[in-house]
């Protein structure tokens, strides 16, 4: 746990991180709240991390406090399709001794302002499971909405279970500056 005088330091991950990840998703209570298929390698997160880097369409960010990844969050195009190039998928978590602390909320703020004023996107998207009251409440404070429920969309410690997929709009989407009257004689 961090004291009071650390500093978190937020920044891009990079392939060298792949054994820090590696040891955040592999606590059981932080892969049982994802998507994701418990015991990660770190070849897998290297591998991972390497192929980010040559998409070049998303923001993996980390949060390190004393040397330690406690929270990661990514935003990502969801594919190459001409009709969904504005669409991007969000996936966040943080180490549960760190929650309650605002570590989340600062990821999405930087998700958020990159994916806002940088990459363009108009639609994020994520799946939440249904019981993971915290993560919905985080997701609503930053405008994301419910858009239905996946009936058993996963398979979490042997049970089936339901998501909840939810939807953030850019909240003020770029435009092309109008000409003033001025400029246009």
């Amino acid at each position: 746990m961090g004291t009071a005088a650390s500093v978190i330091e937020y920044r891009r991950a990079s392939p060298d991180d792949a054994a820090a990840l590696a040891r955040l998703m592999s606590d059981p209570q932080v892969f049982a709240g994802l998507l994701q298929a418990p015991y990660p390698s770190v070849e897998v997160w290297r591998k991972h991390l390497e192929q980010q880097i040559e998409q070049n369409d998303g923001l993996h960010l980390l949060a390190i406090d004393n040397g330690e990844a406690i929270a990661s969050g990514g935003m990502h195009g969801v594919g190459t399709r001409m009709r969904r190039r504005h669409v991007a998928g969000l996936g966040i978590c943080v180490a549960l001794d760190r929650q309650k602390q605002g570590v989340g909320s600062e990821m999405m703020r930087r998700l958020l302002e990159w994916s806002d004023n940088w990459a363009g996107y108009l639609r994020i998207e994520l799946n939440v499971y249904t019981d993971n009251e915290r993560a919905i409440a985080l997701y609503r404070r930053f405008g994301f909405e419910m858009e239905g429920t996946h009936r058993a969309h996963a398979l979490r410690d042997g049970v089936f279970v339901d998501t909840l997929s939810m939807a953030r709009f850019h909240p003020n989407p770029p435009q092309v500056p109008r000409q003033t009257e001025q400029a246009s004689r």
